[in-house]
């Protein structure tokens, strides 16, 4: 550099000649004029392509197998060394150096490029994403639901077992109350659970689940192209995010996922008050403007479950996706009707739900409820301490007590008479049934009639009192006294019974 800035400061300031400087720096014409005319050495300049003989004719070829692979998995595409395996297979005689620079070049210039879009306010983007979680000291695996709004970057994220569509419904209603409206426009890729059938261009068929939601909120879902999630960039963002801001270190669940769904709408809300980069105002101040571009939300709440019908069987056992859940015995060979929601199965006959059970997500699970069988117990008394529905209840103390007093005094009736007790657990809580037991046990009171009797409020004994009130006729009646000669007369007989 100070040869070059020399040469020039003599030429272009000190007025020395350019027949001068040639002579007395020993250069080329060409050369000065280079110096004069770049301020630093542009490095060296190929006017014209070299001529590859040997590789020209086959550039057609490879162009071809690349082209090839757009349609092949990522994983199982030619790398250059593969392709002048191949090529070499069919007549090629160059070296690999040429074959890996000309699979460079082409793919630099065929390497996709993309518009850059404008968001609009009430739309939006949704996405699955997967990740791991720690229960009970072992990882598993999750899915996440992501929907992002593309106009404010709002962000709405909850973790569910796996992908199917009562989780699309639950996974909608809590975005849009999250949200507080239904965005008009939201765009999905092509998941099974939603898209029955890909038709021509972007038209498709949609599923039957998927189609009673859009039908009750009443958005307009778009879909893209077949493998171009790229379209969808800013949820794709957004679930990489979620998954590295909300999802790191790998959340510890205890009791299933709400718990760490509640604290992902925590992390949601405080997204709100980030500004991004060339973003106007933070996101909590553009949301306003999403909200007045989308839908209400509707009056009626969407019912996320999915139903179907089925039959008790004789053990009492109700299957909903290859998993069992009780119902009370009297149920039993009975049509009924199951709802499974994401967190829970609800089983109805005839519009009454008769039993709730947390959801099982895996196969061959069995949730049984003991005071469903407590019915039948009460007829085969013998059965209590082998009943499966029984095995691993714990209840408080004093139930042991009043079982052991009972059969104490009335022997095998007093297994029928404690199964009784049990039974007020059909119309009372645990904890209001203990308070009972402990009160029957310090009063005496073993029995189920006396026990019943301590769970009847206080408030509820004053309205069995007898009130003259309205009842002005009764004010004439005249009771008299009885005498204790008169019931000496009955139990001896005499007397004018």
């Amino acid at each position: 550099m100070d040869w070059w800035t020399e040469i020039r400061r003599k030429v272009l300031v000190e007025g020395v000649s350019k027949r001068e400087a040639l002579r007395r720096y020993g250069i080329h014409w060409e050369t000065l004029q280079k110096i004069l005319s770049h301020s630093r050495p542009p490095g060296y300049r190929m006017g014209v392509d070299r001529p590859k003989p040997k590789i020209g004719a086959w550039l057609g070829r490879i162009r071809q197998i690349i082209e090839e692979d757009k349609a092949a998995p990522k994983k199982q595409r030619h790398t250059a060394k593969r392709i002048f395996e191949r090529i070499r297979g069919e007549g090629y005689q160059g070296g690999y150096t040429q074959v890996k620079e000309a699979v460079r070049t082409i793919k630099q210039v065929t390497r996709e490029v993309f518009v850059p879009l404008v968001h609009r306010p009430g739309e939006a983007q949704a996405d699955f994403g997967h990740a791991l979680v720690r229960e009970g000291g072992a990882l598993r695996k999750v899915v996440f639901f992501v929907m992002a709004l593309s106009y404010s970057d709002a962000v709405f994220i909850q973790v569910f077992e796996r992908i199917c569509i009562e989780v699309v419904w639950e996974a909608h209603v809590r975005a849009f109350e999250f949200f507080g409206f239904v965005p008009r426009h939201i765009l999905y890729d092509n998941e099974s659970v939603l898209v029955g059938k890909v038709l021509r261009g972007r038209d498709r068929r949609l599923t039957r689940g998927f189609q009673e939601l859009v039908s009750h909120y009443l958005f307009e879902p778009h879909f893209c192209l077949v493998r171009r999630a790229n379209e969808k960039g800013v949820v794709e963002t957004m679930v990489r995010y979620g998954r590295q801001n909300f999802l790191v270190p790998v959340p510890e669940v205890m009791g299933g996922l709400e718990g760490l769904n509640e604290r992902l709408v925590d992390r949601c809300r405080g997204e709100l008050a980030r500004k991004l980069r060339g973003k106007p105002a933070a996101k909590g101040e553009l949301l306003r403007e999403d909200h007045e571009a989308s839908l209400p939300l509707p009056v009626a709440r969407f019912d996320a479950c999915r139903k179907c019908s089925t039959t008790a069987s004789s053990l009492s056992l109700v299957r909903f996706e290859a998993n069992d859940y009780s119902v009370p015995v009297r149920y039993a060979h009975h049509t009924v009707v199951v709802k499974g929601y994401v967190d829970r199965v609800e089983i109805c006959r005839a519009d009454r739900r008769i039993a709730a059970h947390e959801r099982l997500w895996g196969k061959g699970g069995v949730r049984m409820d003991p005071v469903h069988y407590l019915a039948l117990l009460e007829r085969k008394p013998g059965a209590l301490d082998d009943a499966r529905a029984l095995q691993g209840w714990e209840l408080p103390e004093c139930f042991g007590v009043l079982r052991r007093r009972l059969e104490a005094e009335r022997g095998g009736e007093g297994t029928r008479e404690y199964i009784r007790v049990l039974r007020l657990l059909e119309s009372h809580s645990l904890k209001a049934l203990t308070r009972a037991v402990q009160k029957g046990l310090r009063s005496g009171g073993l029995i189920r009639d006396a026990i019943a009797q301590y769970l009847i409020p206080h408030e509820e004994w004053r309205q069995t009192s007898f009130r003259l009130d309205g009842r002005e006729h009764l004010r004439r009646v005249k009771v008299a006294t009885t005498h204790a000669s008169a019931y000496s007369a009955l139990l001896g007989g005499g007397g004018d019974a």
